[in-house]
């Protein structure tokens, strides 16, 4: 604003100075030689001026706005890489704790599923045992029954027969000698099973 203001009245000065001894000798002072030295004199002064204005006043705040700027963008640059670090990390951070997550769940299904094996190995185990022991006096029993069920089937027999006989004829028959016939009938029929 100051070098406007003092750049007008040096060219309304010259204007005045020029319309002056213009007006006397009738001609373009500029290319008059006589006036050459007092053009060039006022011409140093002014750029001298207009220089020392620049170089002092305008031209420091211009650079020192410029040097604020800089110093600005490059702090902006500084935290804006200071910021993609820190994302950088916690995206880093993130993927560890999904990954040690997804590690840690699969820890957990295979110990449960080793467990559940384990357990149904066990119970697996304590059945077949409990079924062989069944299995087992199940299997006594039948030895026993078939052990003595030629005795009873021979006692029944003794006994059925005796009662028919008494029923038939009507007399009483000794069923010793029954049981005796019944004994040796199914001894023979155990050896012809046998045999076969």
């Amino acid at each position: 604003m100051l070098l406007r203001l003092f750049s007008h009245l040096i060219s309304i000065s010259f204007l005045s100075v020029n319309f002056a001894e213009s007006s006397e000798s009738g001609g373009m002072p500029q290319l008059d030689p006589e006036f050459w030295f007092s053009q060039i004199f006022w011409l140093i002064i002014t750029f001298g001026i207009l220089f020392i204005i620049l170089s002092k006043l305008i031209l420091p705040k211009i650079s020192e706005n410029l040097e604020i700027r800089k110093s600005q963008i490059s702090e902006n640059i500084e935290a804006a890489e200071k910021e993609r670090e820190e994302s950088e990390n916690k995206i880093k951070e993130y993927e560890k704790i999904i990954l040690d997550s997804k590690t840690e769940a699969k820890n957990y299904f295979i110990k449960a599923r080793e467990k559940i094996l384990k357990d149904i190995d066990k119970k697996r185990e304590r059945l077949e045992s409990e079924i062989n022991e069944e299995i087992n006096k199940a299997e006594i029993e039948i030895s026993e029954l078939v052990s003595k069920s030629p005795e009873k089937i021979n006692k029944i027999a003794a006994e059925t027969s005796s009662d028919l006989i008494k029923q038939l004829i009507g007399v009483e028959v000794n069923s010793s000698s029954i049981a005796a016939i019944v004994e040796d009938i199914s001894k023979k029929a155990r050896e012809k099973n046998h045999e076969i």
